[in-house]
């Protein structure tokens, strides 16, 4: 069965088309008007190995935290629908990444429970039109709408674009991880035999 997903989304504040493919091969087809957002999300189809395309149309005009946040949404939702009822799937992943100055560390547990912790003192700053801050909002849009709990670390770092990058860069590796099929286990990764 393909582990695929597509979603439409469409509010007030944004329209969203997107499409997710977990056994992929890291290619991406992104526009959200938010260039230094697009860059992130190349980040996670390159590093996850998940094909991805995002299509949004959102009120950058006011700022970008609407497009990204609900793009997050919609990740996430993707997510649910590609794993399924997750059989087979390693569950837990998690990615210790250096980025020149910076060392992160994410770790994904797709649990079917939604639970951010972020501990990753993130300079404010604007990068391009995207607001450092809002890469907590991604992710937490994403682990809420995709029932995943991610814990993310910040061990040290200074550069504003090399913190948010290694963040993203690690939790796509995480969740490629816990995405992955694991050929031992054909079955539900939990004793509870759902997740």
């Amino acid at each position: 069965m393909p582990r695929t997903a597509q979603i439409e989304r469409q509010t007030t504040e944004t329209a969203i088309e997107l499409s997710l493919n977990l056994d992929g091969t890291g290619t991406a087809a992104v526009a959200t008007g938010v260039g230094f957002f697009d860059h992130m999300l190349t980040h996670i189809a390159k590093h996850a190995l998940f094909d991805l395309s995002v299509r949004c149309r959102g009120d950058t005009h006011i700022d970008a935290h609407h497009t990204v946040e609900d793009v997050g949404i919609c990740f996430g939702q993707a997510l649910v629908h590609a794993l399924g009822e997750k059989r087979g799937i390693r569950r837990f992943g998690d990615c210790t990444l250096p980025m020149e100055d910076t060392l992160v560390t994410a770790a994904v547990d797709l649990s079917g429970r939604p639970y951010l912790l972020w501990r990753a003192e993130v300079p404010l700053e604007l990068l391009g039109s995207f607001s450092s801050q809002l890469g907590e909002e991604f992710w937490r849009a994403a682990s809420s709408a995709g029932l995943f709990n991610l814990h993310v670390v910040l061990h040290h770092g200074r550069n504003t674009h090399h913190i948010l990058e290694a963040i993203f860069k690690a939790t796509a590796r995480a969740l490629r991880a816990a995405s992955e099929l694991d050929p031992r286990s054909g079955g539900i990764p939990s004793t509870k035999g759902v997740l």
